[in-house]
């Protein structure tokens, strides 16, 4: 009996690119092609996080896809902040790292969409960065909006890509980034040219604002939880999340399986 390849796949990938982003973010790109070709916007794979030499944390860190296709290496783009991500910054072109995925469950787009609105924060936006590839291939619009401390910090070309998507910045540093400047900047969207559907990561206080609008104007949405993981499989639940059911009540979802992408009206603030 002929069976179907398993989706999921661990495999040592050759770097091909490893560069700083900007003052604090670093991207990898490997040369996966099969794996590449598999993943879908909002999955993620399980990183051995070690060094050349070989050195790093025990456990495999989590990471979003940020560039992925049958034509594309397989791209990660992520904040240094630890040992795991640190050691990942380490590594250099010719270097192997071993990766498991693609894992979850990812966005989805509906090809009589014509227009989606991403609201992204900080390393959120590559978690989102897919979209906007997949959203060119189905001819429809993106418009984003984007979040960051200050000008240094935004990573806009490293979001939109080729894809054409229409970007619009904000910032801590002037304030425009403030939820109720935020707010009706959205408002002034939905008036204007109403979404088709929505999509964020990223921000506590963005998703909380977008979920609010969202159910306001009747827009569907979708949110792309972030969360510690153990195995990345499901099986340790280490990742449970209370997730908001149809009947009212809650539910434990684990965000590796279950999510990471999960509806925006269903999730929980954290």
């Amino acid at each position: 009996m002929d069976l179907a390849p398993f989706p999921v796949a661990e495999r040592d990938a050759v770097v091909i690119e490893s560069a700083p982003v900007g003052r604090r973010y670093h991207r990898l790109r490997l040369d996966a092609p099969d794996l590449s070709a598999r993943g879908r916007p909002g999955q993620f794979f399980h990183l051995l996080c070690r060094d050349g030499g070989g050195n790093g944390p025990y456990l495999r860190r989590p990471m979003s896809i940020w560039r992925c296709g049958a034509e594309e290496p397989l791209g990660f783009l992520f904040h240094v902040k630890g040992r795991g991500t640190a050691a990942l910054a380490a590594l250099r072109a010719g270097d192997r790292l071993s990766v498991v995925g693609p894992l979850g469950q990812g966005f989805s787009l509906h090809p009589s969409w014509r227009r989606i609105l991403i609201l992204a924060r900080g390393v959120g936006l590559a978690t989102l960065a897919p979209l906007t590839d997949a959203a060119a291939r189905l001819g429809i619009a993106v418009d984003a909006v984007l979040s960051a401390r200050d000008p240094a910090d935004l990573m806009a070309d490293e979001f939109a890509g080729a894809s054409g998507a229409l970007v619009t910045p904000v910032f801590d540093a002037d304030g425009s980034s403030d939820p109720a400047a935020v707010e009706a900047l959205l408002r002034a969207r939905f008036e204007a040219a109403r979404p088709d559907a929505v999509f964020t990561c990223g921000s506590n206080r963005l998703f909380l604002l977008l979920q609010r609008l969202s159910a306001e104007y009747a827009i569907p949405g979708q949110v792309a939880l972030e969360q510690q993981m153990g195995c990345g499989l499901g099986m340790c639940f280490c990742c449970v999340r209370p997730i908001r059911a149809p009947d009212g009540g809650t539910v434990n979802l684990r965000v590796c399986a279950e999510g990471p992408v999960f509806d925006l009206q269903a999730a929980l603030g954290w």
